[in-house]
């Protein structure tokens, strides 16, 4: 349950466990008090009825027409006994020849507390006090305790403690728990700190704490923010920086491969047609061979078209992001032979968006769509773009591909990697989903501002 790991309810209960162990304590104390008292108390009864007793004795001695009745506690009973309790004589043969006792309009006690107390107390155990007479003992006095009555009275007072007891144990845990309450508040601000550095957000400070517990707390995770933060600026120039020179080094190559390697193409093929033509006149057998050279000039110079493409994509500055999605959709198309079937919708103006967001978004979805052709198997793939006009870009690609087979894969390109690389830098997120039943979807959500875009 949720309750038992809350630290506030944790240590209310703690802290009502301790307080309501002391209230047992006093509890106990209050019994063991109240039993020491009962026995000082019979203790003195004896001590008093043995004298007066002795008194008796002498006075049938010493008097010639004593009084006929022995012994006579009536009026010494009267005196000193307490509800609960009882006096008496017993004479040297053991019988009780006269015993006074003081009842107790107390009610019953609960079973299971009369059975402890007398099993701890034993309150029906007498007290007894021997009476001498000329250094002969002629019986003793003796007191004891009526066990029901002692119990009740010990139940009434514990009673009262317990009730005292509940009332200030409910009141300890209201005045605790809020005072924790109080006391945890800044917990709260410590676990939205962290949350917002979950999020991304390196920006979140921890204010000053009154706690001294909890100062180190936030100068350390201030510290470590600001050295994320620090970190994460770092590896973003790092990135764009690397991006800048991949993009330099692809059109590099790209013109490397024009005006080299298709310079090179281009005049293969046109010796090949040379020499068909000089096979049609000298040497027939020889025009099958031409003609395949000139068919594997052909589809080399195809390949070296596409690569070229992909190195060096249309001017989005010049063109437009929309116009060079339609190209690269359209590219995708006429490749795929109508196995996969490529779509583009958009919404909002791509157009409007800064260059750097427009290439880095062509790049983006460059390589989605490359994934989805190769590694997802599937018949349809959409790239949705929307462009919020309260400050959000989202691009999806989703397609149909089979569940095991549409991981994304760092083949051709710059893979998921890369692809997060580029996000990170436009300060966005990137997320990528798989389903048995759905295939793929690879969404991407970047932040951007309208008035500086405008």
């Amino acid at each position: 349950m949720a309750w038992r790991r809350d630290l506030k309810v944790r240590l209310t209960l703690r802290i009502v466990g301790v307080a309501a162990f002391c209230f047992a304590a006093a509890a106990a104390y209050v019994l063991f008090e109240a039993d020491r008292s009962m026995r000082s108390r019979l203790d003195r009864m004896t001590e008093v009825a043995a004298k007066d007793l002795a008194l008796q004795h002498g006075k049938r001695a010493w008097i010639k027409d004593p009084a006929p009745f022995f012994p006579d506690l009536e009026v010494l009973a009267t005196g000193v006994l307490a509800p609960g309790l009882c006096l008496g004589y017993r004479d040297a043969g053991g019988a009780i020849l006269q015993s006074f006792c003081s009842g107790s309009q107390d009610d019953d006690p609960p079973a299971l507390f009369a059975f402890v107390y007398t099993a701890l107390f034993d309150p029906g155990r007498e007290s007894a006090r021997s009476v001498v007479f000329q250094g002969r003992t002629v019986g003793a006095a003796i007191a004891w305790g009526v066990p029901l009555a002692l119990t009740a009275q010990a139940w009434h007072e514990v009673a009262h403690l317990l009730a005292i007891m509940i009332l200030t144990l409910l009141l300890l845990c209201v005045l605790v728990y809020a005072a924790l309450a109080r006391a945890l508040r800044p917990t709260q601000a410590i676990h939205a700190g962290l949350e917002r550095i979950a999020a991304n957000d390196l920006s979140a400070r921890l204010p000053a704490f009154d706690l001294a517990e909890l100062s180190p707390i936030r100068d350390v995770f201030n510290h470590l923010a600001e050295n994320l933060q620090a970190s994460l600026a770092e590896r973003t120039a790092l990135t764009r920086r690397l991006i800048d020179l991949q993009e330099d080094e692809r059109r590099h190559l790209a013109r490397e491969l024009h005006d080299e390697f298709g310079q090179n193409l281009t005049a293969i093929r046109a010796l090949a047609m040379a020499a068909r033509e000089t096979a049609a006149r000298d040497c027939p057998a020889l025009l099958p061979e031409c003609g395949g050279i000139a068919r594997i000039t052909a589809d080399m110079m195809e390949s070296l078209r596409g690569a070229l493409f992909r190195l060096r994509p249309p001017d989005v500055e010049e063109l437009g992001l929309a116009a060079s999605l339609e190209g690269l959709i359209a590219g995708w198309n006429g490749r795929s032979r109508d196995r996969t079937r490529f779509e583009l919708r958009l919404e909002g103006n791509p157009d409007a968006l800064p260059p750097a967001f427009g290439t880095s978004l062509y790049r983006i979805a460059q390589e989605a769509l490359t994934n989805a052709a190769k590694h997802a198997a599937a018949t349809r793939v959409t790239l949705r773009l929307s462009v919020d006009a309260a400050g959000e870009i989202q691009l999806t690609v989703d397609d149909d591909g089979g569940a095991g087979d549409n991981v994304p894969a760092g083949g051709a390109g710059m893979g998921l990697l890369g692809m997060r690389e580029r996000v990170a830098t436009l300060g966005g997120r990137m997320s990528f989903e798989t389903t048995a039943r759905s295939g793929s979807v690879l969404r991407v959500a970047i932040p951007f501002d309208p008035v500086r875009a405008a």
